[in-house]
């Protein structure tokens, strides 16, 4: 119960009770109420805003984040055994593959190079977690930028490797003439004394003794770019383009089994030994030129001889004797 108050009346000489009106009472219990309010609101914010009280919403985001950073580090994880992999890929490429096909390496900043120039993370900046999220999309982009690299390098290998296979099957690596049809190896390539002159003259093939009507057959793959008589002294003679400037010459043929335009696989009888043009003899003159140069064939014949074979004909073909044209 409330303590009764009084005030003095003066005019009466006497002490009255204070009566408060109703209005003043609910006034009084509204301010009370209101202001109860307010702390109570501000309370409730500022414990919000401390570390010491969660609601369920916080305590859900605050999984959710940790979740994100578990992910990442493994996302990070994972881009380490890819660099690893893609590591070990190019160097592969850069050390084997690329000097097997003979050509230049990539250099190391072009394939980790980054991304200059604008701000390609902007939009991650400003965030709690801005440098995890941004370095992980850095990592993601160069990765994929040295994929991309590498994928066109190994484009470009498959591409020589095709060449490549063109190459080895257009060099021209066999003998024209089987051993077992030859008769000797009756000169070589280098300077030689002329059958006819006999004056010391440059010998620019290699000359095979075999009887009229012997088989010849083409060393590389190639295109008979001719079979005729017309240029001097080689008689019936053919020429065939292998590519990548390699080509052969066969002279003095008895007669042709190609024609001008015809593809020639390598073991493909293109003609017949003969003793047509400038030739003191039955046999197959034969020549090859790189890239218009005439140059030793003794040094191609790796396809079908043996070692031994190679010896014995490198001793006959490098005796400075006649030649047979």
């Amino acid at each position: 119960m409330g303590k009764v108050k009084y005030y003095f009346d003066s005019e009466n000489l006497a002490y009255r009770k204070i009566k408060t009106k109703i209005s003043t009472k609910f006034g009084v219990a509204f301010l009370f109420l209101l202001s109860s309010a307010l702390f109570g609101a501000l309370s409730f914010v500022i414990l919000l805003n401390t570390p010491f009280f969660e609601t369920p919403k916080d305590r859900l985001q605050a999984r959710e984040i940790d979740n994100f950073k578990l992910r990442y580090a493994i996302l990070n994880k994972k881009m380490d055994q890819i660099d690893e992999v893609l590591g070990n890929v190019e160097e592969r490429d850069n050390n084997l593959y690329r000097v097997y096909f003979n050509t230049s390496a990539i250099p190391e900043e072009q394939r980790k190079a980054g991304f200059g120039g604008i701000n390609r993370y902007k939009e991650l900046e400003g965030y709690d977690n801005s440098e995890l999220v941004i370095n992980t999309s850095k990592r993601v982009d160069v990765i994929s930028k040295e994929l991309v690299v590498q994928s066109k390098s190994l484009d470009e290998i498959l591409k020589l490797a095709k060449e490549k296979n063109k190459l080895l099957a257009a060099i021209p690596a066999i003998q024209p003439v089987k051993n077992e049809n030859l008769k000797q190896v009756a000169s070589g390539f280098g300077y030689r004394s002329d059958p006819f002159t006999k004056a010391r003259k440059f010998h620019a093939g290699m000359d095979f003794s075999a009887k009229t009507g012997t088989p010849i057959y083409a060393t590389g793959d190639g295109v008979v770019e001719r079979a005729d008589n017309t240029a001097s002294g080689y008689g019936n003679h053919i020429v065939l383009r292998h590519g990548f400037g390699y080509e052969t010459l066969y002279g003095h043929l008895s007669k042709y089994k190609c024609r001008a335009g015809q593809h020639v696989k390598r073991g493909d009888i293109i003609g017949y030994v003969g003793s047509t043009g400038r030739s003191e003899a039955p046999h197959l003159h034969y020549e090859v030129h790189k890239n218009d140069e005439v140059v030793n064939p003794l040094n191609f014949y790796y396809g079908n001889i043996s070692a031994a074979e190679y010896v014995v004909i490198s001793k006959l073909a490098n005796q400075e004797n006649q030649s047979l044209d």
